[in-house]
């Protein structure tokens, strides 16, 4: 009989999971926990499943084989229905902010509360929206459309509607996609503010390094769909795993750079692999 899953194991847990989609396998086999309060970036390369983990948290996605777990609740096997209780404890911040353009950052802000309650007294809502904008330096753009923003500032804005409902994770896909450098550090020192003052647990799916180093408590590496790498960023920064340093040090690796050599048709004026050695 597999053992039972305690909350204390962590807040979230997911044991021997396995994700095919079309006879592909994705993901391959992963058990990992995370723990209450802590901030985990997934690092990897394109494809290798980071996302695909993230969705199969929140019961995005079901699993092929194996099990998810919340606070030690098992939720991978339960219905659409029941699955709207433990979703409500998860905020979602999307790669490109995803807000409703045609609503105002307030309307987007209100639009969880109203899915999930009946709102009776506007007035405390009105205030709880300003806390929130207030949370990520926003207070005052409540009759603002999304257009009217930038890029970084609609993400602080969606960063505002994930945390909404007061929720105690919070699923980050590529928060600082798009960004310059400036903007993407302010995502990331909220990503930390939230974690301090919230005591939010975070799961932030991300390409970039500097974000990872910061912000991330513990890195986990993924690569064709297992985990290759899995500690905080000392332990990553000096990883053994050739895969890894490639990653982190954004270096093409020698059979991608052996096709990107070869590919297409050559001509007598382009360069041959030999005037790369």
């Amino acid at each position: 009989m597999a053992k039972q899953v305690d909350k204390n194991d962590g807040i979230i847990v997911i044991r021997n999971l396995v994700k095919r989609f079309n006879g592909k396998e994705v993901l391959k086999n992963i058990s990992l926990a995370f723990e209450k309060g802590k901030t985990t970036a997934i690092i990897g390369p394109s494809g290798c499943g980071k996302t695909v983990l993230m969705k199969h948290l929140i019961v995005l996605e079901r699993p092929t084989s194996g099990e998810v777990y919340f606070k030690g609740e098992r939720v991978d096997d339960l219905s659409e229905r029941e699955l709207s209780r433990i979703r409500t404890q998860f905020g979602f911040c999307f790669q490109m902010g995803a807000l409703f353009d045609s609503l105002t950052v307030y309307e987007n802000i209100v639009f969880p509360i109203r899915q999930h309650h009946k709102v009776d007294n506007w007035r405390e809502v009105d205030e709880l929206v300003k806390r929130k904008l207030a949370v990520v330096g926003m207070d005052g753009y409540q009759e603002h459309f999304p257009a009217s923003l930038s890029g970084g500032q609609q993400k602080r804005v969606a960063l505002a509607r994930a945390i909404a409902l007061d929720p105690e994770v919070i699923l980050y896909d590529e928060p600082t996609t798009g960004l310059d450098p400036i903007r993407s550090d302010v995502i990331n020192e909220l990503i930390l503010k939230l974690q301090r003052e919230l005591k939010i647990t975070s799961v932030v799916v991300t390409h970039d390094m500097h974000s990872a180093y910061k912000i991330g408590d513990r890195i986990i590496m993924l690569h064709e769909g297992k985990v290759i790498a899995d500690g905080d960023a000392d332990h990553i920064r000096n990883h053994p795993h050739s895969v890894v340093q490639q990653f982190i040090h954004g270096q093409v690796g020698e059979a991608d750079l052996a096709a990107l050599r070869l590919g297409g048709t050559r001509f007598q004026t382009q360069y041959g692999p030999e005037d790369f050695e």
